[in-house]
C-alpha cells in the first residue's frame, strides 16, 4: 500500500472515530440559524457618501434567492450606497471580485431544461435583487453583487467612481456558518495578561530588544520540547494586518470536527485543495495559537500556513502578534501526531517568510519591514527539527511586519536596518541553503 493510500485509510478511520466520539455534537455551534443579514451591517462614511454591506451565508443566500447559490460557489454581498454629494457615482463590481457573476449568468446555473417559464422568472428574480447603477445625488441604492464563495471572513472592497472622483471603502466581514478554530475564544491582551505584564513600547531600540528576547520556538503542550522557530512578528490588528492577509488570499482554518474531517477526506481522494483545512495546535505562552491562517495551493498536501499568538507587548498602541510561518510541501505518516499523519514542511523556513513578506508588500497595508535576531543560525549541513521531526534550516532571524489601515504604495514601504537590510535576506537565505 502506498503512503497516499495509507493516508486515505487513516483519514477514514479518523472520521469514523470522531463520529463515534460524538465530535459533531461537541464541535463549535453553527451560526447558520439566522437569515437576518441586515442585522450585522457594517457601515462606513466618506464625505457625503455612506456605504453599508453584509455578506450572506449559504443558508441566507438560499432563503433570499430560492436556490442553493453556495453549491455553485456563488456568494451574494448586499450593498447599500447613500449619496449626499451633488454628483452621481457608479459601483464597479470587479472591485469586489474580478470574477463576479452577472445576474443572468448566475440564474442560468439553475435553469431547468424545457422550462422556459421557470427560467424567465428566475432570471427576473435575480435581476430584481441586483445592485443597479448609478447612485444619483440624494438617492439611496441597495442590492446584491454576486461574488465567488468565501468562508470564514471576506474582504469587501467597494469602489464608487464619478468623473474626477473616487470613493473607496474596505470592509473585513465575518461570514456566518463557518466553524473557525478560534471561534468561542475571547482574544484580547487583557484576556491573557495581567495589567503589569502589558508593556506599550514607544522606543524602537527597546521594542527591538524585547522581540529578540522572545522564545526561540513554539513548543509541545507540556512545554518540554521545542518545535518550529518563531520567525514572524506582526504589528497591527483587525483593521490593518488581518485585512492585508485576507486581501492577499489567506484564509482562516476550520476547527477539527466531523465536518472538516469529511472535507479533508474528500480533498485527499479528489486530489484537490482545501482552503480552510484544520491546523494542529502548537504552543507559546502556555497556550495554543489564537489564530491560524493558510494560503492553499492546488492540493490539500501543499500550503503556506502561519500561526499567531497575541503577545503582552504593544507598539505605539498597536497589537503585537508573535508567530510561526512555514510551507507545507507534502504529507506523510508519523507517530508524533495524534492523527498519525502530518504535513511535511519545506526545510528552508526562511523562504516561506520571504514569500509572506513579498506577498503582503502588495496588500497596500504594509508600512514597514525589519529583521531581528531570532532562533539563531541553523545551516543546511546541521539542521534542527520540529515537533514531528521534520528538519529545518535558517539564517536565524525573524521578520517584523508593521501595518496601518491607511494605504501605502509599494515604493513607500520603509525598510528598517535593525538586523541588516531586509533585501539582503534573500541572499542570506540562499547561503544558508547551500551550507
Amino acid at each position: 500500500m502506498s503512503s497516499i493510500d495509507y493516508l486515505k485509510s487513516v483519514l477514514v478511520f479518523f472520521a469514523v472515530t470522531l463520529t463515534l466520539m460524538g465530535c459533531a455534537a461537541t464541535g463549535p455551534l453553527s451560526r447558520q440559524d439566522t437569515t437576518d443579514y441586515k442585522g450585522r451591517l457594517q457601515t462606513q462614511t466618506e464625505g457625503g457618501v455612506r456605504v453599508s454591506i453584509s455578506v450572506l451565508s449559504g443558508v441566507e443566500a438560499r432563503v433570499v434567492y430560492g436556490v442553493p447559490l453556495a453549491d455553485k460557489g456563488i456568494q451574494p454581498v448586499w450593498i447599500e450606497a447613500e449619496n449626499h454629494d451633488d454628483i452621481a457615482y457608479w459601483l464597479l463590481s470587479p472591485g469586489l471580485d474580478p470574477n463576479f457573476f452577472p445576474a443572468s449568468e448566475a440564474a442560468e446555473a439553475f435553469a431547468r431544461p424545457d422550462d422556459i417559464g421557470h427560467n424567465r422568472e428566475l432570471e427576473q428574480h435575480f435581476r430584481q435583487l441586483a445592485f443597479k447603477n448609478p447612485v444619483t445625488p440624494g438617492a439611496t441604492v441597495s442590492g446584491f453583487i454576486l461574488t465567488n464563495l468565501d468562508e470564514g471572513v471576506k474582504m469587501v472592497e467597494i469602489d464608487l467612481v464619478a468623473s474626477g472622483h473616487l470613493k473607496t471603502f474596505s470592509f473585513l466581514s465575518a461570514v456566518p456558518g463557518f466553524r473557525a478554530d478560534f471561534e468561542g475564544k475571547k482574544i484580547g491582551v487583557s484576556t491573557f495578561y495581567a495589567p503589569d505584564e502589558i508593556i506599550d513600547y514607544s522606543d524602537d531600540a527597546a521594542f527591538r530588544a524585547a522581540l529578540e528576547a522572545l522564545p526561540c520556538c513554539v513548543t509541545n503542550k507540556k512545554g518540554t520540547r521545542n518545535g518550529d522557530p518563531l520567525n514572524l512578528v506582526i504589528v497591527g490588528g483587525k483593521q490593518d494586518a488581518f485585512p492585508a492577509l485576507v486581501r492577499r488570499g489567506w484564509h482562516l482554518t476550520e476547527a477539527t470536527y466531523i465536518g472538516s474531517v469529511k472535507k479533508m477526506i474528500n480533498s485527499v481522494f479528489a486530489g484537490e485543495r482545501y482552503r480552510y483545512a484544520p491546523i494542529s495546535p502548537l504552543y507559546l505562552y502556555g497556550r495554543p495559537q489564537e489564530l491560524a491562517m493558510q494560503k492553499a495551493r492546488d492540493t490539500v498536501h501543499q500550503r503556506n500556513h502561519l500561526r499567531l499568538w497575541l503577545s503582552p507587548m504593544r507598539f505605539h498602541g498597536q497589537s503585537v502578534w508573535v508567530g510561526q510561518i512555514s510551507r507545507d510541501i507534502g504529507t506523510r505518516l508519523t507517530i508524533h501526531s495524534p492523527y498519525l499523519t502530518t504535513h511535511k514542511i519545506d526545510p528552508n523556513v526562511d523562504e516561506a517568510l520571504l514569500a509572506l513578506i513579498q506577498d503582503l508588500a502588495y496588500s497596500q497595508y504594509l508600512t514597514k519591514l525589519a529583521l531581528v535576531r531570532g532562533v539563531g543560525a541553523a545551516p543546511k549541513s546541521a539542521p534542527r527539527e520540529n515537533l514531528t521531526t521534520d528538519p529545518y534550516y535558517t539564517v536565524g532571524n525573524r521578520g517584523v511586519l508593521f501595518f496601518d489601515k491607511r494605504p501605502t504604495a509599494l515604493a513607500d514601504i520603509e525598510l528598517l536596518p535593525w538586523e541588516g537590510e531586509v533585501g539582503g535576506m534573500v541572499e542570506a537565505a540562499s547561503r544558508a541553503g547551500s551550507q
